[in-house]
């Protein structure tokens, strides 16, 4: 029988009463959390991590840590006063883009010009990656325990990445396989250190002590030595002192660039010699034997060596001269005390020493130099391709005339396009100049007098020089009379890499990817701006060494000349393509596709204030985009109902196709249809109420800008106050007034790239063969780098004026220049040229 006393033992499981089992989950976790909280205790000196992630040690690190400011940082990288930086990355903070801040906050910036803009943005992201990178740095030694406040305090106030991995660099435990992390892994450090660091000796500190037969690494007393040379070697590479030491004299002392032909190269050249071929490794000749300081070698040298180096046929070595070796080691001697140690001590760190700097140091320090030539290059070539690229984009557009477009080729033919005045493709063919002269005349025939075309557009791509000796024939024979024909040569890069893209798909669906190449090419000449924007800039051909760039920062800096050039020139919101709008500063690719929706939708817009309507449109993107969308009066075709009578006392407001709501029920204030001729201008619609009283006072209104009458009313107004007497009277900053002014004398259709050269035609061809040294001749500047300029004379192929000779000179992409013939190379195709004067 059971006592009734006796309770039986309640087990596991056992079903617990109600509240138990949440009380003993409580309970467990409560006790899991006090043992790793007692844990962390007993392993960590620093800040936790659950305090780091909730920001208290970036805090700590930006108030109480860091003693200088972003703004002074950036002042001093791009040589502006530190009142003009804060302002300008307070604008940036307020996500202002560059083409804004240029033309609509010259008050505040001084007058800035974009590509000083891009400068200050880049050095802002420097200094902010730079700040990054020191917090994590600082983070991961606090998880080590390696950090101390000496260090803290010097991460914090590092101002470059390069500073920053210097501090860093003694504190790396180093990866698993490297020899010191193999060593490290046996055990060996602790005892290692102590040689170095403690002044310990071979004699107490016996090797065989640390000998186990059957560990790899420790089987002998001689692994056991090279395990410690090991361990010595890393630590003496990445001291301080040293590490200070070796830069500072690779700074001051002759450090060299040197290059060879490879021994690939060789081998591929004496094959091409036995079987009579031709070597295309001409190309680095000049990087043979090369040998410049680092002081002295050019942006386009570096990146000449590192693409021959990629491609196998150079070796390139950083030589840095002995003296700096002998004196690093006399410099380690004496901070270790070699001489004061045993001969058995003495020999082991002196082996360490001399591997350390072998092994370690020196390829180390050949590595950082490598990088910063390699980042000097990279940086001054973008500069010189976004020149280029904003010359290109920028070429004045042949607007209004019928254009044939012609992509040559040998085996598919030239392909045709003819485009309209309007750039809409008229007709299309496929011509065979090389196997069908005749039938190939008679469709040209046909094509340029049924359509009155007098302008061709031809490709500089394969068979180019073929297909202009054919087209040169024709028009010198008069086959296209009455017409006068003449052609240009259009710059196709990227052509046929766009013609297979998704965009072309959607605008050319039922067309042939090489067709499309030709009605791109018409419209390359047609505005030039509105085909380049759709392909990659790296693809345009017009930088130095473009593909050896980092791919970030080609586009990042590129993307930003794109969305200058088109936010300056401006677009008809009511008939570009969604490619360009894109372009266009403030849009996003969402923000462009939907006003694309919109137009679709309601029909053109009427002024400007309907992109508020648009759906992801705040304040912020009418602001930074509102003054480079342009409402001209024959694309926006009023698409408003007519006036409907509203209840008294109230005004009539104009309501959009589609019903009597407003134009956009989601609208919170009602927007006007009645189209504003000031939307026409550059003028920012945050003027718009200065320019009205501007206009009030000169007794001329809104219809009348761009007429010579309005021109003379502001000129006569600037000559009687003034620019700045004027500004103060209507209550805006000098550079706003400037701007007022020079938009109201400019008529709608006024277009910045018309002060640029036109495109050179012509209507015969000059071949290679016919050109003489001595001989002056007038081209076109196709391309400007670091070591020269290439000037495209129509004879096939480009010629070059030695960097020497443009000295004191300003030439750029576009433009047309007379030049001499100083050196000829035929077989390779090269012609040096010297500039006798611009055009």
């Amino acid at each position: 029988m059971e006592n009734p006393k006796h309770k039986p033992t309640k087990t596991l499981r056992q079903p617990c009463k109600k509240g138990e089992k949440s009380n003993q989950l409580t309970k467990q976790m409560t006790r899991r959390r006090m043992k790793k909280e007692t844990e962390q205790k007993k392993t960590l000196n620093t800040p936790t991590l659950k305090q780091m992630n909730n920001g208290e040690l970036e805090t700590d690190i930006k108030v109480l840590e860091r003693q200088w400011e972003i703004k002074d940082v950036v002042a001093e990288a791009t040589n502006i006063p530190t009142a003009v930086a804060e302002k300008v990355l307070d604008l940036f903070d307020q996500e202002c883009t560059i083409p804004f801040i240029a033309r609509y906050r010259k008050q505040i910036t001084g007058g800035m010009e974009a590509e000083k803009l891009r400068e200050v943005q880049q050095a802002y992201e420097e200094v902010r990656s730079v700040i990054k990178k020191s917090e994590n740095v600082i983070k991961t030694l606090a998880r080590e325990q390696k950090l101390v406040p000496a260090l803290k305090r010097a991460l914090c106030n590092a101002k470059t990445l390069p500073e920053i991995e210097h501090l860093y660099a003694p504190y790396k435990s180093g990866g698993q396989k490297t020899l010191a992390g193999r060593a490290r892994a046996l055990g060996l450090e602790e005892s290692a250190l102590h040689i170095l660091e403690n002044f310990g000796s071979l004699q107490t500190m016996l090797p065989r002590n640390f000998v186990k037969n059957d560990v790899k690494g420790l089987s002998t007393e001689q692994e056991v030595l090279t395990g410690w040379q090991h361990i010595i070697a890393d630590a003496i590479a990445k001291n301080r002192d040293i590490l200070d030491f070796v830069r500072k004299q690779c700074k001051s002392m002759d450090v060299t660039v040197t290059s060879l032909k490879s021994s690939t190269a060789e081998k591929l050249d004496k094959q091409a010699f036995v079987e009579g071929r031709d070597t295309s490794n001409y190309k680095f000749e000049n990087y043979f034997n090369f040998k410049v300081s680092v002081q002295d070698i050019k942006s386009y040298q570096i990146l000449a060596i590192n693409r021959g180096e990629n491609q196998k046929v150079l070796t390139t070595k950083i030589v840095i001269p002995i003296y700096i070796k002998l004196a690093t080691f006399e410099l380690c001697r004496r901070k270790w005390g070699v001489l004061s140690r045993d001969k058995e001590t003495a020999d082991l760190i002196e082996k360490s020493i001399q591997d350390a700097y072998s092994r370690l140091l020196e390829p180390h320090i050949c590595r950082e130099i490598r990088a910063e030539l390699t980042k000097r290059a990279e940086k001054e070539s973008v500069d010189v391709f976004s020149a280029n690229l904003k010359r290109l984009l920028l070429i004045p557009p042949l607007r209004g005339r019928t254009i044939l477009g012609v992509d040559p080729g040998f085996k598919h033919g030239c392909k045709l396009a003819l485009i309209s005045s309007t750039g809409d493709l008229l007709e299309t063919n496929v011509i065979h100049p090389q196997r069908s002269a005749k039938e190939s005349k008679t469709v040209l025939q046909n094509i340029l007098l049924t359509h009155r075309c007098e302008t061709i557009a031809l490709g500089n791509g394969t068979a180019c020089r073929e297909t202009e000796e054919f087209l040169s024939s024709l028009i010198q024979n008069r086959v296209f009379a009455p017409l006068d024909v003449m052609y240009c040569i259009v710059n196709e890069s990227g052509v046929s890499i766009y013609s297979v893209t998704k965009d072309a798909e959607m605008e050319f669906s039922s067309l042939d990817p090489n067709l499309r190449s030709a009605v791109a090419i018409a419209r390359r000449l047609q505005d030039p701006l509105l085909e380049y924007v759709k392909v990659e800039p790296k693809h345009l051909g017009i930088g130095q060494y473009q593909h050896d760039i980092t791919e970030a920062l080609l586009k990042s800096a590129l993307d930003e000349v794109v969305v200058e050039c088109v936010s300056f020139v401006g677009v008809d919101i009511n008939t570009c393509s969604e490619i360009v709008l894109r372009k266009v500063s403030g849009l996003s690719t969402s923000k462009a596709r939907n006003i694309i929706e919109w137009r679709e939708k309601n029909g053109p817009f009427q002024n400007r204030q309907q992109l508020t309507l648009v759906k992801g449109f705040g304040p912020k993107s009418f602001e930074q985009c509102a003054g480079f969308v342009k409402i001209m009066p024959q694309t926006s075709i009023d698409s408003c109902l007519k006036e409907e009578p509203e209840a008294v006392g109230t005004s009539k407001k104009r309501k959009l196709a589609g019903g009597t709501k407003k134009c956009n029920k989601k609208s919170k204030v009602d927007v006007m249809c009645e189209p504003n001729p000031l939307d026409s201008t550059v003028i920012h619609p945050e003027s718009y109420a200065e320019t009205e009283r501007f206009l009030v006072s000169i007794s001329a209104t809104k219809d009348e800008i761009g007429q010579n009458n309005l021109v003379t009313k502001v000129e006569q107004s600037l000559k009687n106050k003034g620019i700045n007497c004027l500004a103060e009277e209507i209550g805006v900053p000098v550079p706003t007034m400037q701007l007022i002014t020079e938009a109201l004398k400019q008529p709608p259709e006024y277009d910045i790239r018309s002060e640029f050269e036109k495109p050179v035609f012509r209507r015969g061809v000059m071949s290679l063969d016919q050109l003489q040294t001595g001989q002056v001749l007038t081209g076109r500047v196709k391309s400007v780098t670091h070591f020269g300029a290439f000037v495209d004379l129509g004879v096939g192929k480009d010629g070059m004026i030695h960097v020497s000779n443009l000295r004191n000179k300003n030439v750029a992409l576009g433009d047309r220049v007379t030049v001499k013939v100083v050196n000829l190379d035929i077989k390779k195709g090269r012609i040096g040229l010297v500039l006798t004067q611009p055009c």
